[in-house]
């Protein structure tokens, strides 16, 4: 976690710094106008013009917008996204169907396959998440890419990218009644999703979401930890796993969560069935 802040400590400083610099400018166009005369105006238009955001009350709207734009920029870093027709619907069929029993319904969520033959699955703030088509590959059956879509659903339904943002504002002393810019939000949450790894504590909180998610949804619970296992069955984890905290303690954690009524649950497990919905993708 400290680890983390410290990485993001640079990208705050610089983008703080113009953002109150144009801050500044506003306000001095602001005096120089007549027509506005009191401190609670010349507030508002500081507010306006540096497009600030309160970390601490965003609402689902604001996020969801924060997400657009972060996923905007992420596409514009060499991310590419897979122009396979099968494989798009199949995990945004998976993913929606997460969605409708997940923690947070009531957000819209964009499921997108990105074009990279790696092992990994991201996600960022406003219901956003990304599979590599690596990983729909390493995927025995529906239920272990599920467990996967449902982990990231996990991170979204917890707020991690957002707490992580604010966490690591508070400790440089930049927060303030205003908050932050939004362009450094979206610049952080780039950051976040794509070169910085999660916390030990949110991964283990994704886990279980996603765990309760797939269980609630009628996946069978067991390809979760099934699908880790398989992963680090090589010399090295994939990229997937690499930055995460202990793997065979995850697994552990995962199937003592799973309660024994649903361990024989087998709803996502046939691997041909899987092959067929993904023909041609393979």
């Amino acid at each position: 976690m400290f680890a983390r802040i410290t990485l993001l400590r640079q990208w705050l400083q610089r983008r703080w710094f113009y953002a109150c610099i144009g801050a500044l400018t506003v306000a001095i166009i602001t005096i120089g106008q007549p027509q506005v005369g009191r401190a609670a105006d010349w507030m508002q238009i500081l507010i306006q013009g540096a497009q600030i955001v309160q970390l601490s009350n965003v609402s689902d709207a604001q996020e969801a917008s924060l997400g657009a734009e972060t996923n905007r920029a992420i596409l514009s870093e060499k991310v590419r996204l897979s122009q396979n027709p099968v494989v798009n619907n199949y995990v945004n069929q998976i993913g929606q169907r997460l969605a409708r029993t997940s923690a947070r319904p009531n957000i819209k969520y964009t499921f997108q396959v990105v074009e990279d033959n790696s092992i990994n699955a991201f996600a960022t703030m406003g219901g956003f998440v990304y599979v590599n088509t690596g990983l729909v590959k390493a995927a025995d059956n529906e239920a272990q890419l599920a467990g996967v879509i449902g982990h990231e659903i996990g991170h979204i339904t917890g707020r991690h990218s957002l707490q992580h943002i604010k966490q690591a504002a508070i400790t440089q002393g930049l927060t303030s009644l205003a908050g932050l810019d939004r362009d450094t939000i979206v610049q952080m949450g780039v950051q976040l999703a794509l070169t910085l790894p999660n916390s030990r504590q949110d991964e283990y909180d994704a886990d279980r979401r996603g765990l309760t998610n797939m269980i609630q949804t009628g996946y069978a619970p067991t390809a979760m930890p099934e699908f880790m296992k398989k992963l680090i069955g090589g010399n090295s984890a994939p990229e997937f796993l690499s930055s995460h905290p202990a793997v065979t303690e995850r697994v552990a954690n995962l199937q003592k969560m799973i309660p024994a009524a649903y361990k024989n649950r087998t709803d996502g497990l046939n691997a041909s069935t899987y092959k067929q919905n993904l023909r041609g993708f393979f």
